[in-house]
């Protein structure tokens, strides 16, 4: 076997280790990620707003929680993000419901739609569509 087909195997070996381990590293940091935005929000609704699904007028918790949350920890943490947050958590309640396969921007777009039945039936069919 000649030296370059030698280099040409070890050289897609080393590739497909490399492919799987971000592959892994990048689905256990979006299950963390899941994990601690629906952890947020399960604060947000639960404890400040006390199981409501609307925050009390007036407040402005979000916006000063935002401000003090960018300051510790950089981008992220601004209040759309945070609004994200919250309606995520309250589109899924039990956190054995999130699927770890979807990524925050999913989540995101899901937590939007109406209904539960909506938001079933386009997990369904994401992880269908990918995976």
């Amino acid at each position: 076997m000649a030296e370059t087909e030698k280099l040409s195997i070890l050289f897609k070996q080393i590739t497909e280790i490399i492919t799987h381990a971000r592959q892994k590293a990048y689905q256990n940091s979006n299950a963390i990620l899941l994990q601690m935005y629906w952890q947020i929000g399960h604060l947000i609704v639960e404890d400040e707003q006390q199981g409501k699904t609307k925050a009390v007028y007036g407040k402005a918790v979000l916006k000063n929680l935002a401000k003090q949350l960018t300051v510790e920890f950089g981008k992220g943490f601004d209040e759309s993000n945070l609004r994200n947050i919250r309606q995520f958590y309250i589109a899924f309640p039990k956190r054995d419901a999130v699927r770890h396969e979807l990524s925050w921007t999913h989540y995101r777009i899901i937590s939007r739609l109406e209904t539960e039945s909506l938001r079933i039936q386009y997990v369904k069919h994401t992880l269908i569509k990918y995976f």
